[in-house]
């Protein structure tokens, strides 16, 4: 029975998990480059740790959970120029989310203790808009990206 569950969601189960994956990949290497080029170069850190959880994705989400197959330069540039594309439109998604929600609304000034740890608005905030995120990304990858072709009769 479970693993007919899990055959049955293993594709979003396998977004989930190498999503997951993807996003302690970013955070490492903002942490790392973070350390190596110095705190005042966040914005290029973030760029840098961005681009490595990126490429990352696109193999992980190509090969374990889209299981596309093909790899001739056509489909894979095809592939690669849509992730991007995708990527960017939903990282343009996060920043402009961010900046509306902590700067215009005020929502990087609330804080909430639970259990002895402090949760800032800004946190909040990212936790919301990484939902919004991933969910985008899947749609993006699941009905354009490594969409499936359909046989035809």
């Amino acid at each position: 029975m479970i693993k007919k569950l899990f055959m049955k969601y293993k594709e979003l189960i396998s977004y989930v998990f190498f999503g997951v994956l993807t996003t302690v990949i970013n955070l490492a290497a903002f942490k790392i480059f973070d350390t190596v080029l110095g705190s005042r170069l966040y914005l290029l850190t973030n760029i840098i740790s961005w681009v490595i959880a990126v490429a990352f994705a696109y193999v992980t989400n190509k090969l374990w959970v889209f299981e596309s197959k093909g790899w001739s330069p056509k489909i894979v540039l095809k592939e690669i120029v849509g992730f991007l594309g995708a990527r960017l439109f939903s990282l343009a998604v996060e920043e402009a989310g961010l900046w509306i929600m902590i700067d215009l609304l005020s929502l990087g000034r609330i804080s909430l203790d639970i259990f002895s740890f402090t949760i800032t608005g800004n946190f909040i905030v990212k936790i919301i808009l990484q939902v919004i995120v991933v969910i985008l990304n899947y749609v993006f990858s699941k009905f354009i990206i490594f969409k499936k072709k359909t046989g035809k009769k």
